[in-house]
């Protein structure tokens, strides 16, 4: 739950020279975007500091980033079950089709199927909704005849024919599987979404199941099902767990194989120890295990780092079942500067939180926060990935043990290098002082946004004795995002910020206010199809911060909506005032955490964090594609080539491809480790 998307770059991402340490990154001529397609840009980010490390690091970095790529496939088959189906049917024509390689159809063919490398599967990674092909089925068919059997995945005694009825169905027909996650909660939110963590039950079974289970330590709860499918078997609901003998079993080998090698050149022993229990989990599912590994990997503070395992569960309705993903990163010294300075303090912004005084920690613990050069991306962190994280997500790990906090910096620095010169902040901002103060202190203030994001926020409070973590169900990470971005907001305008350092002035907060208001009440909404309502769990967060805030702001004109030339813009009249609204609401959403309150959650959400103004969204899409911008973006990795000679590993090189295709060819071919159909 406890991700920032790339989206919070969408208001600003400009470049300025508030921030030092992008100003010693390498190769200013570097092509940062090398691919565009439908809504999607895809750029490459650079690893400076990487020949500064010693042998040690770049193997150790090396050995967890093969680890990293080897659960490509989970992500796949967790989305939809006949994703893995799909893609290879998808290579297979890409690899074998002899006819002409041009025109409308072969360009559509082509966007579909980096639609699905980019979404890992058929459904869009933001949006949840099933995406279809621009091209026929019997182009489709066309496409396949060139195919050879053994290049299909046929499934046993199943015809080409046959495979080719059932499979084009699945990609075609638009009532099969047509969404991912559904959140609408008049419906049964298992049987309406198409992810791969549940099979032949429904979610009042799934919830019976999990509330069976006995809690040995009630103050120390395990996150029950978070790595295993529920099925049920002869009429008995079972669950299969995620590990080396069983479901997802070879990639998790393969992935226990790199693990194995990293901990031969582990930093220190406390790393070693975390990478021990992490193969040990692997191993044996044990969710036990599991706490165990969280608080040693949040305690390690060792200059290579990394995210490996089964952890948000943005992707299940349930708010239950995790993903599979992973982050391989080295820390960044100059920047950490920052997030040092909040993780010191955090008591401090504990103690002056705005919230009920019994959901306030009395003792802050172990938070930990630092800037980080990402080196690979891997599972639900790719293509799109996020600009910080802040892990474990068990709450009382955070409470008893602390968290860990991260700032992707050179991710953020790419989205900056690919989005210059865009005329989005002209086409947006209501005048030339608002796009001044966005590009003179935008970078500053969004980074400054996201370490309050992961640092403190996503680790402040507490629920009371008793109150689950999955008590707010499919609202949880709307409202775990919103509480959060709430902190964040709260805090950058106040004036511990000019004395700890971390900015010259409160204008670095205004320019976040504006932007983050601009944001949650218009522009995220080039993000929306015509009619649809908003899904997405940072997306609703945003929309019901700004909304919420305009609507309680409406008599004093907190926030104005204003109409310039034919086109609408928000300004902000009292920044003080939204200051408060924002404590407000952050008081709020924090008792509905902390006491578990879902009919609360539910009301809030969607009152206000759901419904699309459809005249406004209409405006902004027309106003947005005239400046032919892609509203998603993902990136591509650096590769790694270890250098030996006489047997003796002397270097590990890195190189920066560009060709998108070519590296998702690359994966597909050398890390395919799982079964088609699972």
């Amino acid at each position: 739950m406890n991700k920032i998307s790339y989206t919070l770059l969408l208001a600003f991402v400009m470049i300025t020279a508030c921030n030092q340490t992008q100003k010693k990154q390498p190769n200013e001529e570097f092509r940062w975007q090398i691919d565009r397609f439908a809504d999607i840009k895809i750029m490459r980010y650079q690893v400076p500091g990487w020949d500064s490390l010693s042998l040690q690091q770049k193997e150790l970095i090396y050995d967890l980033s093969q680890a990293a790529l080897c659960g490509r496939d989970i992500i796949f088959d967790q989305n939809y079950k006949y994703n893995l189906a799909i893609r290879r049917t998808l290579e297979s024509i890409y690899e074998n089709y002899r006819g002409e390689r041009s025109g409308a159809d072969w360009d559509n063919f082509m966007v579909y199927l980096k639609r699905v490398w980019f979404s890992n599967g058929i459904h869009h990674h933001y949006s949840m909704d099933k995406f279809l092909p621009q091209f026929s089925k019997e182009y489709f068919l066309q496409l396949v005849a060139d195919c050879p059997d053994n290049t299909l995945p046929l499934q046993v005694n199943q015809s080409k024919d046959e495979f080719l009825g059932w499979i084009s169905d699945i990609i075609f027909n638009p009532e099969i599987a047509p969404k991912r996650v559904c959140l609408d909660a008049s419906k049964d939110l298992v049987t309406s979404s198409a992810c791969n963590f549940y099979e032949g039950v429904t979610q009042k079974e799934v919830e019976e199941f999990y509330n069976s289970f006995k809690i040995p330590d009630p103050q120390r709860p395990l996150s029950l099902g978070l790595n295993s499918k529920v099925v049920k078997k002869k009429g008995k609901i079972v669950e299969i767990p995620y590990v080396a003998d069983g479901l997802y079993g070879p990639a998790i080998q393969k992935i226990i194989y790199w693990l194995e090698k990293a901990v031969n050149v582990a930093e220190n022993e406390n790393q070693k120890k975390g990478l021990l229990m992490l193969i040990d989990y692997y191993r044996t599912g044990d969710l036990y295990t599991w706490d165990q590994y969280n608080i040693l990997w949040a305690q390690d503070t060792s200059f290579v780092d990394y995210v490996n395992g089964f952890i948000e569960v943005y992707g299940d309705p349930l708010g239950r079942k995790a993903t599979w993903e992973s982050v391989v990163d080295f820390r960044n010294d100059e920047a950490t500067r920052r997030t040092k300075i909040i993780s010191q303090n955090a008591q401090w912004f504990e103690d002056h939180s705005p919230i009920d005084p019994r959901f306030k920690k009395p003792k802050v613990k172990g938070v930990s926060a630092k800037v980080i050069t990402v080196a690979q991306l891997g599972g639900d962190c790719y293509p799109s990935t996020p600009i910080g994280i802040n892990l474990p997500n068990a709450d009382w790990i955070r409470k008893e043990h602390g968290s860990k906090s991260v700032t992707m910096e050179n991710i953020t620095y790419a989205y900056d290098q690919a989005s210059l010169g865009t005329g989005f902040l002209e086409e947006f901002c209501y005048s030339p002082e608002e796009v001044e103060m966005a590009k003179k202190y935008g970078p500053l203030a969004d980074n400054l946004h996201t370490d309050l994001h992961e640092c403190l926020g996503h680790g402040s409070g507490q629920l009371l004795p008793g109150v689950s973590s999955e008590a707010l169900k499919n609202y949880q990470s709307a409202l775990e995002e919103a509480r959060a971005d709430l902190f964040a907001l709260y805090y950058m305008m106040d004036p511990k910020m000019i004395e700890l350092g971390l900015i010259p002035n409160l204008d670095v907060a205004k320019t976040e206010y504006i932007a983050y208001i601009r944001n949650g009440l218009m522009t995220q909404l080039t993000r929306i199809e015509p009619g649809k309502n908003i899904e997405q769990a940072h997306m609703r967060n945003r929309q019901l911060i700004a909304a919420w805030c305009y609507q309680k702001g409406l008599p004093e004109k907190v926030i104005e909506k204003k109409v310039k030339d034919g086109k609408t813009y928000v300004i902000i009249n009292d920044y003080e005032r939204l200051r408060s609204l924002f404590g407000q609401l952050l008081a709020e959403i924090q008792r509905i955490k902390s006491e578990g309150n879902y009919t609360a959650g539910k009301e809030l959400v969607e009152n206000y964090a759901v419904k699309v103004d459809q005249t406004l969204h209409k405006e902004i899409l027309e106003r947005y594609k005239k400046l032919n911008l892609a509203p998603y973006g993902g990136f591509i990795n650096p590769m790694m080539k270890p250098i030996y000679e006489n047997g003796q590993l002397v270097d590990v090189e890195i190189s920066y491809p560009d060709d998108y295709v070519e590296q998702m060819l690359y994966y597909s071919k050398n890390y395919s480790f799982l079964p088609i159909y699972n």
